[in-house]
């Protein structure tokens, strides 16, 4: 018995004619006669009463019309439900982010995909853009934001965003009055540096700006967690630089100033596993794309 046997059934049953019948489902009506006599063969009872050129349901039929219209119901419920997985209109998304993204465009990223996909339940994680690979490895969550270096054959990187870094100076610091910081200007500042690990990581990103720019700056204090860097900074501990959007943290007695330009980037990516990401996970760089374009700066070339 296939599912086109209890279609054609229910439509001679809501019909009670095999000539509209055939019409409604838009085939000839000797095949639809032959497709019922075979259902009736296979099931070992009859479903009509032929007489006189009427059509009526047998006792049987009555109660097998019930059925087949419940199994269909149930056959078209799973197919929309399969649509809009397929779509990636439904089900659940495990994402990953890295602490510095929370402060700008990621909580207008999430808000955005839960009004444009509400059906598709968001669990969140603040996680390291190292953890997020591994976690990206073992399936415990699909998509990541994370910055560079995020380097792994089998989860790709799309670019999101690319941000300017601004200098985080302590109020009294004496550069804390001008309007834009070069950054060889921090020269001879101690540094604090975040996240401790991994390795490499953002600390290393820090690290190397300030070489291209010609100096090693001396680290003051590592820290594991981007507001407690940021803390330090405020206590007068050392600088240090972080993405524009971060601005929105403001501790008291620390001040955000831009760098001079060329300023210097970082990149925000979409992270992902290259072989077998969900639907959603495509729909939500999706939508990450159209956000961040509208509220900062495009990336700017490959990634």
């Amino acid at each position: 018995m296939e599912l086109r046997h209890l279609r054609y059934f229910v439509s001679v049953a809501e019909e009670l004619h095999f000539g509209r019948a055939a019409a409604r489902l838009h085939i000839a009506q000797p095949p639809l006669s032959q497709q019922i006599r075979q259902l009736e063969a296979e099931l070992g009872f009859a479903l009509f009463v032929r007489a006189h050129r009427r059509v009526r349901l047998t006792e049987a039929g009555r109660t097998f019309l019930a059925g087949a219209r419940a199994v269909l119901d149930r056959a078209a419920q799973a197919a929309a439900d399969a649509r809009r997985v397929a779509r990636g209109e439904t089900g659940a998304l495990a994402v990953g982010f890295v602490a510095s993204a929370t402060y700008g465009f990621v909580p207008s990223l999430f808000r955005a995909f839960r009004r444009r996909l509400p059906g598709v339940a968001l669990a969140l994680s603040e996680l390291s853009t190292e953890e997020q690979l591994a976690a990206l490895r073992s399936g415990a969550i699909q998509v990541g934001l994370g910055r560079p270096p995020a380097d792994d054959p089998a989860v790709a990187a799309e670019p999101l965003l690319d941000e300017p870094l601004v200098a985080a100076l302590p109020a009294a610091h004496r550069l804390a009055r001008g309007r834009a910081v070069p950054l060889a200007a921090l020269a001879d500042e101690p540094f604090v540096l975040f996240p401790r690990h991994p390795r490499p990581g953002w600390a290393d990103h820090i690290l190397s700006l300030c070489r291209a720019a010609g100096f090693r700056p001396p680290v003051a204090q590592e820290a594991l967690e981007l507001s407690t860097a940021l803390a330090l900074v405020a206590a007068g501990i050392g600088v240090t630089l972080v993405p524009a959007s971060v601005r929105t943290l403001r501790p008291r007695g620390l001040v955000y100033r831009p760098l001079a330009s060329p300023a210097p980037t970082t990149r925000l990516l979409a992270l992902y596993r290259r072989d077998d990401a969900p639907p959603a996970v495509h729909r939500f760089v999706e939508v990450a794309r159209e956000v961040l374009g509208r509220e900062g700066r495009p990336p700017r070339g490959g990634g």
